[in-house]
């Protein structure tokens, strides 16, 4: 097989959302940085939704990005929380894994604390072959091959592989 079509991991993205700014926000935030390691970022509500009472431009959520050694321990300990079990759902079909954690104290080190609460989390790993760049590169942009993408096949394929997941 050639260099260019292994597969690697390029970030996971670790999103928590609470709906609400604030108090709440701002354990989120806290927690995030403990689990992660990461300061986190905000998130801003795209559309008003009445029902929920979310307004556009309300921050309502926060989430870190993680790289190279980061990324991988995370997705390790990530993935043993939920049992390598991933359903085949849960890969989109350009090679994109995502998964949910619902319970924070799922993780090594986090104890229940009644003042705090309980979040849950969405974790979603972005996974890619060698020369993507082609197609994000501001000189002599190129569109990405349908070869050079990875498919749902090839990322179920790496998951079982590297992480001993059972799909």
């Amino acid at each position: 097989m050639s260099a260019m079509k292994d597969v690697y991991i390029d970030k996971v993205v670790v999103h928590m959302g609470v709906g609400e700014s604030g108090e709440r926000l701002v354990k989120a935030e806290d927690l995030v940085k403990q689990i992660t390691g990461q300061k986190p970022v905000r998130t801003i509500a795209k559309r008003t939704q009445p029902a929920f009472g979310i307004r556009k431009g309300a921050p309502i959520g926060c989430k870190v990005t993680l790289r190279r050694e980061n990324a991988e321990k995370f997705i390790t300990t990530a993935l043993g929380i939920v049992e390598r079990q991933l359903a085949p759902s849960q890969f989109d079909r350009t090679g994109n894994v995502s998964f949910g954690i619902e319970e924070h104290t799922d993780f090594p080190g986090m104890s229940y604390d009644p003042t705090i609460g309980i979040y849950g989390m969405d974790i979603n790993v972005v996974l890619e072959h060698k020369g993507v760049r082609i197609a994000r590169r501001s000189v002599e942009r190129r569109k990405l091959p349908e070869a050079q993408r990875v498919s749902k096949e090839e990322a179920i394929v790496f998951m079982r592989e590297r992480y001993q997941v059972e799909v």
